[in-house]
């Protein structure tokens, strides 16, 4: 920790295991923590550092500790030199943050399976659990949260285990709560299931919810409510960084727009029309352009149109939902409260219940707040 921040007792931290802990949003939400723990820039963005969560519990940020997996080998801070240069981080933050930075990059730890490994499933699962809980003596914490901010990966075929899945198996059976916050399968694995529930351990997701689906989480309820007929929603996207490379995989873009699509078929009571593409530029970087054209039906048959165009920063947005999350999901964990969240689906496209409106899932996650803080 710099010098801004006090370091917390042992037993007192949380641990905080990413998994592609040196991808833009692993290294923006790293930086980020440290930068509000230490006063350095206020929490915006950041839903648990509102009013409505001060008696919840939660750990404090100064409190979280960072490791991780990934395949890359550049080191964090240079990442963060990297992001900065593209306008994601503040320019003299990498520099305020690096005894942050150096201390989480000196905890993560090579990821998998790399091309020519021949480890099975069991190794590489028990490789990485055992990795996870030398993380957690290691830095005395009392409990470490695994959040999955890895690449989009496509839906695995039938019997397939997808590094996301290893992961997942990798949290259960090192005994830490999880996050997944990527479309990918992690813990909705069908060999996963059953023993996900048996773990006595929480656990939610997936695919965050932060830019154009976080927009139509609020506009589709509206067009409902108000009795309007939706008779088509199409979307474009334009992003570059390694989302975007990733998601020139149809596979990959299929199950990132599969969330997208739940969030109007939830609303609205059906599918309109319309489909979403997502086009790599990849000198667009961290930033990214969605465009929503809404066709839709009013009184009397008279036809409707909204359109609406989001800009933003992918890993801005993301990186404070998870540091979110690990707080909830680490909380929880304490509380003794097990199996999927429901009331976390406020954070993403294809959540644990049911409902997709942003407004009702606020709701649910205050009373799930109100729940965490309540004495035994």
């Amino acid at each position: 920790m710099s010098s801004h921040a006090k370091t917390p007792a042992t037993g007192t931290r949380t641990g905080v295991w990413l998994v592609g802990a040196r991808g833009s949003v692993a290294t923006t939400a790293v930086a980020g923590c440290a930068a509000v723990a230490a006063g350095l820039l206020p929490p915006t963005g950041l839903v648990t550092a509102t009013a409505a969560f001060e008696a919840a519990g939660l750990p404090p940020l100064p409190s979280l500790v960072f490791g991780g997996h990934d395949t890359s080998s550049t080191p964090l801070p240079k990442r963060a030199e990297e992001l900065a240069a593209q306008g994601v981080l503040p320019h003299w933050l990498p520099a305020a943050v690096q005894g942050e930075l150096e201390a989480t990059d000196g905890h993560i730890r090579t990821g998998g399976p790399l091309p020519g490994d021949e480890r099975g499933t069991e190794d590489l699962i028990g490789a990485f659990a055992t990795d996870i809980r030398a993380f957690v003596r290691a830095t005395g914490c009392a409990r470490a949260v695994v959040v999955n901010v890895a690449s989009t990966e496509p839906a695995p075929q039938r019997g397939d285990w997808p590094a996301s899945s290893l992961y997942a198996a990798a949290a259960l059976r090192a005994g830490c709560a999880y996050v997944n916050f990527t479309p990918s399968a992690g813990m909705r694995h069908p060999q996963l299931e059953a023993a996900a529930l048996a773990s006595g351990l929480p656990y939610a997701g997936r695919d965050g919810k932060t830019g154009q689906t976080l927009l139509r989480a609020v506009l589709a309820p509206m067009f409902a409510r108000r009795a309007l007929s939706v008779r088509a929603w199409s979307g474009t996207n334009l992003l570059g960084g390694g989302d975007g490379a990733a998601l020139t995989d149809p596979g990959a873009a299929a199950a990132k727009n599969t969330g997208k699509e739940r969030v109007l078929a939830d609303s609205l009571g059906r599918m309109p029309q319309g489909q979403v593409h997502i086009d790599d530029v990849p000198a667009l970087g961290d930033w990214k352009t969605a465009w929503d054209h809404v066709a839709f039906e009013g009184f009397l048959g008279t036809r409707m149109v909204l359109q609406t165009i989001w800009q933003g920063c992918d890993s801005a947005l993301a990186a404070p939902l998870v540091l979110d999350l690990a707080r909830l999901l680490a909380r929880a964990h304490e509380r003794g409260l097990s199996g999927p969240r429901p009331e976390l689906g406020f954070y993403f496209k294809d959540g644990d219940g049911d409902g997709a409106c942003l407004a009702d899932q606020y709701t649910a996650l205050l009373a799930f707040a109100e729940r965490l803080g309540e004495s035994r």
